[in-house]
């Protein structure tokens, strides 16, 4: 039986977040050209300390409303293993 799921819907993904104390955030960055874009990201309490001591990377913690609608922008779903605990953002035509 297979541990890895993909998610696309918006109350599963929340639901598998907030599930492992996690919250939603977006970090703004440049590309080649300098054009901004949107990038996804997800807090963990237990990632806290590391991403404190780290480097200010832009990312903000943002609303579930907000982060749901760049996931669907971007066409991007959830990847979860539930073995490791772990997780990726796919593209959503890649997720079948």
């Amino acid at each position: 039986m297979t541990q890895i799921h993909t998610l696309t819907r918006h109350r599963d993904i929340q639901n598998w977040v907030t599930d492992r104390h996690g919250i939603p955030a977006i970090a703004r960055v440049r590309n080649s050209f300098g054009e901004e874009r949107a990038q996804l990201k997800l807090s963990f309490q237990r990632r806290l300390k590391r991403q404190i001591e780290s480097q200010d990377d832009g990312m903000s913690p943002c609303s579930w409303t907000a982060w749901l609608a760049e996931l669907d922008r971007q066409q991007l779903a959830l990847k979860v293993d539930l073995a490791a605990d772990d997780f990726e953002l796919v593209d959503r035509s890649q997720a079948n």
